[in-house]
This record gives C-alpha cells, sequence and structure tokens, in this order.
C-alpha cells in the first residue's frame, strides 16, 4: 500500500503535527445572566452548573474566567414580572440593571468582549419577541422598540448588539439607528438563522420567558428548512451585520457549514441550554466521560465552520485548556 493514512495518526506527536487548525480559547463566547439585586447566586435546575447572578457575582465570574483566557461574553437579562408590560418598556431604559450591568463590566474589564440581547420577550409581559395584537406578532411596529433597546445598550458600552427576535429587516433599522446616533463602531451580531427548536427549554426557565400564548413559529425558522438560511443570511449581510449566527448549532451543522461555504464573514453557532443539558445529563448519568464527550461537541461544531461558539462549555474548556488536560 503506497498510501497509509494511518502513519499520521501512529503517535501523539504525528496526530498534533498534522491536526487540522483546532478550536481556540479565544473563540469562545461564555453565557451570562444577569439578574437584579446584590449577592444573588441561584443555579438553574435545568442547566446544572450554570448561575442566575446579581452583578457583583457577574464581576467576579468575568474575572476568574479571563484568568483561563476567556474574554468574551454574551449577558442576558432575567427580568422581574413585575418589570414587564406589552411594549418591552423596561428594556428600553438606560437605567435598567442589564445595561448598567454592562456599564459596570465595562468600567472593571475594558478589553472584555460584550455581546448583548436584543428581544422584547424577557422584558414582554406576553413572552414573545414581537410586539402582539390580536394575537398575531407585529414585524414592523416590533422594529422601533428594537431600535430603541440596542441604542441604550450601545450607550452602555456593549461591543456588539445581539438582535435575536428574528423580525425581518430589523438588522437594518437598528444599523441606521446606531450610525444616526453616532455608534457606527459597535457591531451586530445577527441570530441569522434561529430555528424554532425544541432545545431551548433551559435557557426559558432561566429567564422565565416563555410565551404566555401560542409559539414563537410564526417568526423563529422551520426546523426542516435549509435552503431559506442562505435567504436570511444574504439579508442580514445586506443589512449590516458584522456577523451571523446559527441556533441551535449541534443539531444544525449543515447549515453552519452552509454559511461558511456561502458567505464572506464570520459564523457564530449558539451551542444552546438543551444541548447542553442533555450532555450535562448523560455525563451525571455516567453514560458519557464529559472531558472526552465536550471537547468532541465543541469541536465538532468548529470543524462545521463556525468561527464563534456560544456555549455553556466555554468556562470549563477554558480551564481544562489552560491546565492541559486537553489539547
Amino acid at each position: 500500500m503506497l498510501r497509509r493514512p494511518r502513519r499520521n495518526r501512529y503517535s501523539a506527536a504525528r496526530r498534533s503535527l498534522v491536526r487540522e487548525p483546532k478550536l481556540d480559547v479565544s473563540q469562545l463566547v461564555y453565557p451570562l445572566f444577569v439578574i437584579d439585586g446584590v449577592n444573588i447566586k441561584d443555579e438553574i435546575p435545568s442547566l446544572p452548573g450554570n448561575f442566575r447572578m446579581s452583578v457583583d457575582h457577574i464581576l467576579k465570574e468575568v474575572e476568574d474566567c479571563m484568568k483561563s483566557g476567556l474574554t468574551s461574553f454574551i449577558l442576558f437579562p432575567v427580568v422581574d414580572d413585575a418589570m414587564k408590560d406589552k411594549r418591552a418598556t423596561y428594556g428600553c431604559k438606560f437605567d435598567n440593571f442589564y445595561v448598567q450591568a454592562c456599564k459596570k463590566i465595562k468600567k472593571i474589564f475594558p478589553n472584555v468582549c460584550l455581546i448583548s440581547d436584543v428581544a422584547m420577550d424577557p422584558y414582554s409581559s406576553d413572552g414573545h419577541d414581537g410586539l402582539v395584537k390580536n394575537g398575531k406578532i407585529l414585524n414592523d411596529g416590533t422594529l422601533e422598540i428594537l431600535a430603541k433597546m440596542a441604542l441604550v445598550q450601545a450607550q452602555a458600552g456593549f461591543d456588539y448588539i445581539g438582535p435575536s427576535d428574528m423580525m425581518d429587516g430589523r438588522v437594518e433599522y437598528i444599523r441606521t439607528v446606531l450610525d444616526s446616533k453616532g455608534y457606527s463602531n459597535t457591531g451586530i451580531m445577527s441570530y441569522t438563522a434561529k430555528y424554532a427548536s425544541a432545545y431551548y427549554g433551559p435557557f426559558r426557565d432561566a429567564l422565565d420567558s416563555a410565551p404566555k400564548a401560542g409559539d414563537k413559529k410564526t417568526y423563529q425558522m422551520d426546523v426542516h428548512n435549509r435552503s431559506e438560511a442562505l435567504i436570511e443570511a444574504e439579508l442580514d449581510i445586506q443589512e449590516g451585520a458584522d456577523i451571523i449566527m446559527v441556533k441551535p448549532a449541534l443539531h444544525y451543522l449543515d447549515i453552519i457549514s452552509d454559511f461558511k461555504a456561502n458567505t464572506d464573514i464570520p459564523v457564530a453557532a449558539y451551542h444552546v441550554s438543551g444541548e447542553c443539558a442533555m450532555l450535562i445529563a448523560a455525563c451525571k448519568n455516567h453514560w458519557l466521560d464529559y472531558m472526552t464527550a465536550m471537547p468532541e461537541v465543541l469541536t465538532s461544531i468548529s470543524r462545521a465552520g463556525a468561527d464563534i461558539i456560544i456555549t455553556y462549555f466555554a468556562k470549563d474548556y477554558a480551564q481544562l485548556r489552560k491546565s492541559q488536560l486537553i489539547k
């Protein structure tokens, strides 16, 4: 046999020599759930190892992550029901605890990269990403609200605005408002292909943001559709997105690959709560080994073409890499 692929697998040194570009900690983004108050750190039952934290604990968490080289974070607000209304008014206020948390983080850690969440559902009494009227989600009526929310987040210092709502035209609307107010350097990481997935459960538990009626299938993508994702990507790029995202990640590796092959801007993938919770549960039951399964999962997402991976395993991966327990 003149060609023997196994020759390059003969030893660890040889495998390392010929290894294709591998996942790096700099590609990872760690989700953090921010709650109003002081000295609060409550574990999310459906997502063990992850917490709803007040900003004092968030600051400690960020500092701890940075010791392992993890410097990018995406923040989500846990909003009390008393602060919610149909127009998500609290989310558009500059003094809300979420944007103030960003200001505090940026003041102490100016070099971290912070990504926001722009959607009505954390602040909406209806639990939807858009404005609800007569049982329908209004697309165009939602855009002004999203833009107001994005502007206060940009003013607070977020590096990237993350519209997760899936309303048509929201990227251009937000980009236009940010530019007109002098925030042309604030980026947009668009949730470009966000599917109406069954794997968001623990996240909605964390935020208590499930729809009060109906579902999100009129604005999130149908789980069967592949070519439609490229339409969404083309639109978001034309409208000014700096990064396009696929959500979920592990169950949509084909979409990640399509984005990487057909676009020329960075591709992010959100390894969502349900995908992570399944692995955590399997490992707790000793059906899988966390130290080997977790890096393999993240590697598969990277191999599919994701330049950026948002994952609840980011901190663990960074710490294991630093300690050289994984390579």
